[in-house]
């Protein structure tokens, strides 16, 4: 048996003493996290509910809403024009993934040593991102017009016939594309040369006394650790590509011929929910775009172990 007291020997170890600091540090962490905890409860985590709820009703013109069942994800499924604008969200999600290789390749020129004006070459890339879409959309519009464009002028200078880019639906998606690969470059391009810039120096000084190249270094080095910060940036550009929709409506109006094969899901479900005034259906079809891209986010993890190196 031990000579001292209870309270003696738990001062001597200190373990009375952590119990009550333990329990008052949690209570400020969760004080501290209450704020956040209550916004995504109140701004996400209801609204999601609601939106589960309301894709089981269908509302009435003058309002109110009654209980359909499975209706409104049956006519979801087996809508044509669903498919389609899945089909153009896709399409729109593996185009904005081509951001990512042009600015991991910009972001690892702007990082070579003893370049100047590096400054000013991030802020004239990370412009058009800060852009609001309408203006992008406008400007862009402008560059594609069939009949006075400047892409157009400069085309028929080497001989290539005038094109109608947006209003043709065989490149109405890829003239999105090309301006959402744009306008998104710079975002990457920063979360690049802030990756890139956490790569020790001594990995590339080794190298290129062992007679490595630029090239050799750039893809036994500066990939391999940079591949979790392009794990990042792909799951972030999958999921705001699937959630297109500002710059396609902004960009292809309310009448033009093709605005059917141009599409997003998100699109289809702002005319559901706005135009059409059937909000259980949108409600539906919000929901199973949700699931969607939490699955594609959860390959993205799985398929992670088999490429991404952490140090």
């Amino acid at each position: 048996m031990s000579v001292f007291p209870a309270t003696t020997a738990a001062k001597a170890t200190g373990r009375g003493a952590a119990a009550p600091v333990k329990s008052r540090g949690q209570r400020t962490a969760y004080l501290f996290i209450a704020p956040l905890g209550l916004g995504f409860a109140v701004f996400y985590f209801w609204p999601l509910l609601q939106t589960f709820y309301f894709s089981f009703t269908e509302f009435g013109a003058f309002g109110g809403h009654t209980f359909i069942g499975t209706d409104n994800y049956v006519r979801v499924v087996r809508d044509v024009t669903v498919w389609q604008a899945l089909g153009n969200t896709l399409i729109y999600s593996l185009i904005g993934l081509t951001a990512l290789p042009v600015a991991i390749v910009v972001a690892a020129l702007l990082n070579r040593r003893g370049l100047r004006g590096v400054a000013l070459y991030r802020a004239l890339y990370f412009v058009p991102f800060v852009t609001l879409p309408v203006a992008v959309g406008l400007v862009w519009n402008w560059l594609y017009n069939g009949d006075f464009g400047l892409l157009n002028e400069v085309l028929a200078r080497f001989g290539v016939d005038r094109h109608y880019w947006v209003s043709d639906p065989s490149t109405a998606v890829f003239a999105i594309g090309t301006v959402m690969v744009w306008s998104t470059t710079g975002y990457y391009l920063i979360i690049f040369m802030a990756g890139i810039k956490g790569i020790p120096r001594d990995y590339y000084e080794a190298a290129e006394l062992d007679g490595a190249g630029a090239l050799r270094r750039f893809f036994t080095i500066t990939l391999p650790l940079l591949s979790p910060t392009i794990f990042f940036a792909s799951v972030i550009c999958m999921i705001n590509s699937l959630q297109t929709f500002d710059l396609i409506y902004i960009m292809m109006g309310e009448k033009n011929p093709a605005i059917g094969d141009t599409q997003s899901v998100v699109g289809l479900f702002y005319k559901w929910a706005f135009v059409e005034n059937a909000q259980g259906a949108a409600a539906a079809l919000a929901f199973l775009l949700m699931l969607l891209i939490a699955a594609l986010t959860y390959l993205q993890f799985w398929l992670q172990k088999r490429w991404v190196h952490y140090a």
